[in-house]
């Protein structure tokens, strides 16, 4: 889901009350971004609350049918190792050993091999699947590959896959409404294929399965909007919601020709704004005063150093890259210039970018090298490219990036 994609957000077509309620009932940040251009990375940063460079393997999506994308991926791959170790993962072992029963329903995404089902990891439940997105009525990759699973053994269901993650996420508040819970709600939409709820009879195959389709795009962020909303009723019902802290964030850019980009250059995949900055929105009624916008730049990491210090997990904070944004929040500090970095890999292509205060310095290598510096506090849709005009702020954005690549070497 790009940063344009909700009401709240600015979408000309989607509606989208429920979330836009659910910002209007807590915040709604306007610099978040992923810590990937792609799903794997994201979801890396977010379990070990690390920047994914540091695992080794996961700076691209990994392909359908466990296919390594660049060549320390492929190299796993080709050992059976490409996915997320374990041993790497604070969420959700220290959530576990916090009291915590956690459940995760819906995309996975961080390796095909048993050794990284879910359940490895701690979860206490899993229905979903191992793979970047299925079909969204027959729940098979486009190799026609079998990837849904319930915890470790495959499963067959039917019915429309969000609608799917959905019930299983509301029965796991059922069945857990009486002791703390960490429930990872991993909807696909609006992943592509793009499939709306009443497209069941759409040919949908190995020819079309990214084919943009701004329709199908709109009716599933409005069928989204509609499931978060059964979530949120849930908690409702049991009168869970003063006590749940809920937070609705994307894990990289928009799908270009389908989502819509607004001002922002770039989609999924790059290191442009288009392909890093998504929607993030938290409510925690009582906590989190409603109507609030936070301009504070914050990444996908944030919310894992955030999640354990609310739980008082124990985990080894100090190997923690992200800082407790939710207590930034809460306690209403004043915002603060963050230094964040990006990179990410597809075969002989590699985006890279550090945001330092409102500075920007962005690299595209692939064959030959493109470079770009902006001032985002100016230049939001990054336009204007002022590498020849701030020479010195560019070398200085040039050598933070270089130190940082050093710096997170992967483990393996």
């Amino acid at each position: 889901m790009g940063y344009g994609d909700l009401g709240c957000y600015g979408h000309p077509r989607a509606k989208t009350p429920v979330i836009d309620r659910l910002a209007k009932d807590g915040v709604r940040f306007t610099q978040h971004y992923s810590n990937g251009t792609e799903c794997s990375p994201t979801r890396t940063a977010l379990l070990t609350g690390r920047y994914q460079q540091r695992a080794g393997g996961l700076e691209c999506a990994i392909g359908t049918g466990n296919v390594g994308r660049y060549d320390d991926a492929i190299r796993l791959a080709a050992e059976r190792q490409l996915g997320l170790p374990a041993k790497q993962v604070v969420l959700p072992s220290a959530l576990k050993r916090a009291g915590y029963a956690c459940g995760v329903f819906g995309k996975w995404h961080l390796g095909y091999e048993p050794q990284f089902n879910p359940i490895e990891y701690g979860w206490d439940e899993f229905f979903g699947y191992m793979g970047g997105n299925v079909h969204y009525f027959n729940h098979r990759e486009t190799s026609d590959l079998h990837v849904l699973f319930r915890g470790r053994l495959p499963v067959h269901a039917e019915g429309y896959m969000t609608h799917l993650i959905t019930d299983h996420s509301i029965a796991f508040i059922e069945r857990h409404k009486a002791k703390p819970f960490f429930l990872y709600v991993s909807h696909e939409s609006p992943h592509f294929p793009f499939q709306g709820p009443k497209d069941a009879k759409k040919r949908v195959d190995k020819s079309n399965w990214m084919t943009p389709d701004a329709d199908a795009y709109v009716a599933m962020l409005e069928d989204l909007d509609s499931e978060v909303g059964r979530v949120l009723a849930a908690l409702k019902k049991h009168g869970l919601e003063k006590n749940t802290l809920v937070i609705f964030v994307s894990d990289n850019g928009g799908f270009a020709g389908a989502a819509n980009m607004g001002l922002l250059n770039g989609a999924k995949s790059t290191t442009l704004e288009g392909g890093i900055r998504v929607p993030l929105i938290m409510r925690w009624p009582g906590q989190i005063r409603a109507g609030t916008t936070s301009h504070q730049v914050c990444a996908t990491f944030d919310l894992t150093r955030s999640i354990l210090n609310l739980a008082d997990a124990k985990a080894p904070t100090n190997r923690l890259d992200g800082v407790d944004i939710v207590n930034h929040i809460t306690a209403r500090k004043p915002d603060f210039s963050r230094t964040l970095f990006w990179r990410g890999k597809r075969g002989e292509r590699i985006w890279s970018a550090v945001r330092a205060g409102d500075l920007k310095y962005v690299r595209k290598t692939e064959g030959q090298t493109q470079e770009w510096l902006f001032d985002l506090s100016k230049d939001l849709g990054e336009k204007t490219n002022l590498t020849s005009k701030h020479p010195k702020d560019l070398a200085r954005l040039k050598k933070l990036l270089a130190v940082w690549e050093k710096e997170v070497r992967p483990v393996r």
